[in-house]
């Protein structure tokens, strides 16, 4: 900040009347200590009342709030061999990038503490979270009504919004963020400025201005554009993994995704993660009327989307893991920390509800994902056109579940296979603006015409399974036509 704009701000908050929880003043020096629980009770404090920032400031009256200067050189000040700048970084979890400003004012020296708010959990100093109750410093675990309060705005915050990191440069923006690559998926024209590539950065939310030439980044800046995620704390396990195994189960991994490509941010690693797993999945032989021909064993373009959903809809509050492919000999399982939001049975049909909303947009810009409600539809399609056994959602405790298997011939399927096809297949056709009918049905397994009557039997065990129902019940059996259960 320029020194006018300084004085501007601190004219302005000398305006309060009195002291208020996001806002401290002090006259001379306090010892390290205390300033510490006094950032992390402005950091929180400042998230309850949905400020961005918090403000300790020296060299103001804290009653009268005059001007009254102060002794405090914080640059001076040391804790044991350390400068306080550096012990209060390292002492604060989450870090919280603040600012300090020294400057005078009406010819009295000023000292300025600018404190972000606390975006995703309390920021605690040392082991212990602070809170500003009215005036007064105190222990968040003294004020449980609060400490709701505060996790209630976390849930508040899109994940997207959240700092990654803070208080950067704009050259350590271009150097920890893909930015030319955010033009290129955009199909935007790369300026030739430095600034202007930073103001659309910032226009899109991957990027926070902050005073002095300073950025935040984003998380839904660095989950995409991160040329690492390492270098972002808690996005570094949040990275898309890919491992192999040998024979149907995880006794022995064969081989793990593990090139530069994997640690990057999704914009980057999307497309070389698809085409790792389409290499890795193994070919079978087609045999068409004149000829012979290979495909993989899985649609690529229902690998793209299911990957693309797990990236999108998994939920980031959850540490420690991240989205998962696991690729078996027959069968590959792609996995996202989070509950879905609703009934995995309704994929097909309904638009999804995801956590993260702008997440989700960006990428459908960039073409990763297909637009609202039309990608779970498409990739069954592609599914239902080879033949292959139905996919499975599942929802495991904590985590959401794709599972696809390889080709089997329709008489190695166990029954919950072929009422879970003939579910889907019902919930195709009404996305498409059809019913079910014996005829589409055989198209699905590719069962003979003169096999009408195996495909009767199929139908009639999804009845009872109550996956589906006739559209009408008064039809003839020949003209018959079905419809999912919840149509």
């Amino acid at each position: 900040m320029t020194p006018s704009e300084l004085t501007a701000l601190l004219t302005e908050l000398r305006k309060h009347s009195s002291e208020c929880e996001w806002l401290e003043f002090k006259h001379n020096y306090e010892n390290p200590e205390t300033i510490g629980e006094y950032v992390s009770a402005l950091a929180n404090s400042a998230a309850i009342h949905g400020r961005d920032v918090g403000y300790l400031i020296w060299g103001i009256d804290d009653a009268t709030h005059q001007v009254v200067g102060t002794t405090f050189k914080p640059r001076k000040t040391r804790k044991g061999n350390e400068e306080l700048e550096n012990w209060l970084m390292h002492s604060l979890h989450p870090q919280v990038g603040f600012q300090i400003y020294e400057f005078t004012h009406q010819d009295l020296p000023i000292v300025l503490l600018v404190v972000p708010r606390a975006t995703h959990a309390p920021v605690r100093f040392g082991s212990e979270e602070f809170i500003r109750i009215g005036s007064l410093k105190k222990k968040l675990k003294d004020y449980p009504t609060k400490e709701a309060e505060l996790w209630a705005t976390f849930h508040r915050t899109p994940f997207e919004r959240g700092i990654a990191k803070s208080n950067v440069s704009g050259d350590e923006v271009i150097q920890l963020m893909a930015v030319t690559t955010y033009f290129d998926l955009l199909k935007l024209p790369l300026p030739s400025l430095r600034s202007e590539m930073l103001d659309r950065l910032a226009e899109e939310r991957l990027i926070l201005e902050r005073p002095g030439e300073r950025y935040d980044i984003t998380n839904l800046g660095a989950i995409l554009f991160a040329k690492s995620l390492t270098q972002f704390d808690r996005l570094g396990r949040k990275s898309l993994r890919i491992i192999k195994y040998t024979g149907p189960g995880r006794a022995e991994a064969e081989r793990e995704w593990l090139d530069a490509p994997a640690q990057k941010g999704y914009a980057l690693s999307f497309e070389p993660a698809v085409a790792f797993v389409v290499s890795q999945v193994p070919q079978v032989e087609v045999i068409g009327l004149a000829s012979r021909s290979e495909r993989r064993s899985y649609p690529e373009k229902a690998i793209r989307e299911f990957v693309a959903n797990a990236l999108i809809h998994q939920d980031f509050s959850l540490t420690g893991c991240g989205p998962m492919i696991e690729l078996f000999d027959r069968r590959m399982e792609i996995t996202n920390p989070g509950e879905p939001l609703i009934d995995p049975r309704r994929f097909i049909d309904s638009p999804p509800r995801s956590r993260n909303e702008e997440l989700a947009a960006l990428m459908r810009r960039m073409e990763f994902a297909e637009e609202r409600g039309s990608g779970v539809d498409k990739a069954i399609a592609a599914i239902e056109a080879l033949h292959l056994p139905a996919p499975d959602f599942t929802k495991p405790d904590g985590f959401t579940k794709v599972t696809m298997f390889a080709a089997r011939k329709l008489s190695e399927m166990d029954k919950a296979d072929r009422v879970r096809a003939g579910y889907q297949h019902a919930c195709l056709c009404q996305m498409q603006g059809t019913r079910m009918t014996n005829t589409s049905f055989r198209a699905r397994f590719g069962i003979e015409p003169e096999n009408a009557a195996q495909a009767s039997r199929l139908i009639a065990e999804a009845l009872k399974a109550g996956a589906i129902r006739l559209f009408d019940p008064e039809s003839r059996r020949k003209n018959a036509s079905y419809v999912p259960v919840w149509e």
